[in-house]
């Protein structure tokens, strides 16, 4: 099995590397910054490196990236400085997802590919009737409006669940909806759950980045894992949230 990583470098994104190569997987990744991986990581022999900026390839280069792979992972997101936050590219995650998807989906072959998308508990599922209060609504409005990573959240979100669809005979999907993200040094319990349990605005929960990859990885590899959530948004929170 070779898995597509995209956004390695980022928090979440070297927890997940290190979790595939862990399982046995082979992985490619691309990354401008190659030096932000671990040493350790870096040298695998199960680890390939395409040094790249993944809104600068082609649609050529993205179909070369996905070549070979069964499954790719997405832990892009925006930066979290002034110029990260409302600079361009604004839609840097709904972009790629749409271009990597459109690239696995030409793969063909007897198995459906997997494409997991790393998103936000801010991000709803209107296909699963999740409702929240008229205060939240008026905020995620107003973030929708003046904070471009949160429509580039949904946007990637809406791609797979309306241009993909939860029946595509080659691409099969998970959009992986962590809470408050923290830093653990360990995987501990958590929790996985269809919709949020709690607020996402007013009541936000945590979720280590390492137990996310953990989730990430686990789907990719485990069969049964897979078929019990592909096609869904599951939320995940560290064992104890509510």
């Amino acid at each position: 099995m070779t898995v597509l990583v995209v956004g390695a470098t980022g928090a979440t994104g070297r927890l997940l590397v290190k979790e595939l190569l862990d399982r046995g997987a082979s992985v490619r990744v691309v990354a401008r910054d190659v030096d932000r991986l671990d040493e350790s990581v870096r040298e695998a022999p199960a680890l390939s490196i395409v040094q790249a900026s993944i809104s600068k390839m082609s649609d050529q280069g993205i179909r070369e990236l996905v070549a070979g792979c069964t499954a790719a992972v997405s832990c892009l997101g925006h930066n979290l400085s002034f110029k990260g936050l409302f600079g361009p590219p604004y839609r840097l995650v709904t972009d790629a997802t749409r271009r990597i998807c459109k690239a696995l989906q030409a793969e063909g072959g007897d198995a459906p590919r997997r494409f997991v998308l790393m998103n936000t508990t801010g991000v709803r599922n209107p296909d699963v009737d999740e409702r929240i209060s008229a205060p939240q609504k008026l905020i995620i409005l107003a973030l929708r409006l003046l904070l471009p990573p949160h429509s580039d959240n949904e946007g990637a979100a809406h791609h797979l669940r309306r241009r993909i669809g939860p029946s595509n005979p080659h691409l099969e999907w998970v959009v992986v909806r962590p809470d408050g993200l923290v830093d653990h040094d360990v995987v501990s319990d958590y929790d996985l759950h269809p919709s949020p349990t709690r607020s996402a605005i007013f009541d936000a929960g945590q979720t280590s980045r390492i137990n996310v990859a953990h989730f990430m990885a686990a789907l990719v590899t485990d069969a049964d894992l897979w078929e019990r959530w592909k096609g869904a948004t599951p939320v995940i929170y560290n064992a104890g949230t509510v």
